[in-house]
């Protein structure tokens, strides 16, 4: 009886074993579906950090709904592993300095597949020109209205590595705020700050910086690409 007990146990072992291994050992995605955020074919800058901009895909015939997240980049490009099949993707809702128009469009994935996302944002940022003189940062840019009403704030950001946007920046974040000259600001636009007392500024081997424009009520801003300084 024992020798029978230990048999059972041993044999029942290998079952979830084998089972385990199994469950554990399906092929992993293949494919790859990568793309970009873009307005007019250009692609759009923006926060790249902490998840903060995200694209949903969903696929029918599943019993869990739930969404496949897909994190995009400060430069706009995206990048997803899956499998070849079928898929709905849209926008996260209310999420992005863009019009919530979340527009489910089909893709078909096979292999590498590419699909960029055209949104309509409520304002753009062109001719950024971003210079240091000494201990002078200077931001030279043109303001572009698309579907934006006013303004929240404008900021000039930098850091010392390459990702820099309102959460990253050790070194500067200066805001252009609560005035009317920000509020409708369009067209060319300056802004300048003096780091000579800004430790992290002296000490930084190395220093990055770029500049966004915030829309009222949205959950992000829109950015200029990043230019380094140092």
């Amino acid at each position: 009886m024992k020798i029978k007990t230990i048999f059972s146990t041993l044999l029942l072992g290998l079952i979830v074993t084998t089972t385990s291994c199994t469950k554990d050992n399906y092929d992993a995605p293949e494919s790859t579906l990568m793309g970009r955020i873009v307005y007019k074919g250009e692609p759009l800058q923006l926060r790249g950090t902490s998840e903060a901009i995200q694209l949903q895909l969903y696929q029918d015939g599943y019993e869990k709904h739930d969404p496949i997240n897909v994190f995009v980049g400060q430069d706009g490009v995206y990048s997803a592993k899956l499998f070849d099949g079928e898929y709905k993707m849209v926008t996260r809702d209310h999420n992005g300095p863009w019009v919530n128009s979340r527009d489910t469009t089909i893709i078909q994935v096979k292999g590498n597949t590419t699909h960029d996302v055209e949104v309509t944002p409520f304002y753009t940022i062109s001719n950024a020109d971003i210079s240091l003189a000494g201990n002078t940062v200077k931001a030279n840019f043109t303001i572009n209205k698309v579907a934006g009403t006013k303004i929240d704030r404008i900021i000039l950001l930098m850091n010392t590595t390459n990702f820099v946007d309102d959460v990253w920046h050790n070194i500067l974040r200066a805001d252009d705020a609560d005035r009317e000259s920000v509020w409708n600001a369009e067209g060319a636009y300056s802004m300048e700050q003096d780091l000579t007392n800004n430790d992290a500024f002296q000490k930084a081997k190395t220093v990055f910086a770029r500049v966004c424009v915030w829309s009222s009520g949205a959950d992000q801003g829109i950015y200029s690409p990043v230019v380094r300084l140092k």
